[in-house]
């Protein structure tokens, strides 16, 4: 899916040129955002690895996060983290062990929710292990873009939940949702939870998570989200069955074609 935003015929781009617009609207690009969603395989490491990339490409020293991986891969011995590794193949990034282990505190190899997958590992999740953690990566650059797992009030323990973790990391948050039939009601109760926690949310990304849908239905979707959702839909993105990683020279021209301006000035510095 990844490899839609590299062609510039698509709505991807004009996802991240709202993405931009936002960016400079709330001035956070130096602070990180967390990316979550209305439910698992939503497409939340499609919008945090194209953030990234963006982000990286404007030369702002990002970095991926996922704070709890479950359903890793073995290798070597090693457990694997998925979307991290698709969202470092995006940027072109390479990172050392340590590093590493700042980005994904906390992976499990079974593909559930993340207090079951810990107690099955015989452990508990500890919200001040990954808040230590992305403190750390603060420190070494200038923005994190934290992707959660699962959905807003997805359980990491048995009494704290993803959002508990978002007040704590205090970040932007972009939440993203499936514009198909049956989002209504979780993107309005996800972003329900968020106001209620007092949890910023920028917007709302839609991704198309399969090539089938009723275009009618999806676009009403979206107008309703819009209006009974008070929020801002930020784009969407396109089914794509590609996963091309993104490369730093797609994304500088991709930069330089919509702020000609800035990139004028930046020659001239």
């Amino acid at each position: 899916m990844l490899g839609t935003f590299c062609d510039k015929s698509s709505k991807a781009w004009k996802f991240l040129r709202q993405i931009f617009r936002t960016l400079e609207v709330f001035g956070c690009a130096m602070t990180g955002f967390f990316i979550t969603g209305t439910d698992t395989g939503i497409g939340k490491t499609v919008v945090a690895g194209s953030l990234l990339s963006a982000l990286r490409a404007e030369g702002i020293d990002a970095v991926p996060m996922k704070p709890v991986q479950t359903g890793c891969e073995t290798r070597d011995g090693q457990l694997i983290a998925p979307d991290i590794e698709v969202c470092l193949s995006a940027a072109g990034l390479e990172v050392t062990p340590e590093e590493m282990a700042d980005m994904v505190p906390y992976s499990f190899e079974p593909a559930c929710s993340p207090h079951l997958a810990a107690e099955f590992a015989g452990t508990v999740i500890d919200l001040s292990v990954i808040k230590d953690a992305f403190d750390r990566l603060s420190a070494r650059h200038d923005s994190v873009v934290v992707e959660g797992a699962g959905g807003v009030l997805v359980p990491l323990t048995r009494t704290g939940t993803m959002l508990d973790l978002m007040k704590l990391l205090d970040l932007p948050v972009i939440l993203t949702a499936r514009p198909s039939l049956g989002t209504l009601n979780h993107t309005l109760l996800s972003l329900a939870a968020l106001r209620d926690s007092g949890i910023e949310v920028l917007g709302v990304v839609l991704v198309h998570t399969s090539p089938d849908g009723d275009r009618l239905v999806e676009d009403d979707n979206r107008k309703t989200i819009e209006q009974m959702g008070r929020i801002r839909i930020l784009g969407e993105i396109p089914y794509s069955d590609r996963a091309v990683p993104l490369a730093a020279d797609i994304w500088k021209k991709w930069i330089e074609t919509l702020y000609p301006a800035r990139s004028d000035s930046q020659s001239s510095s």
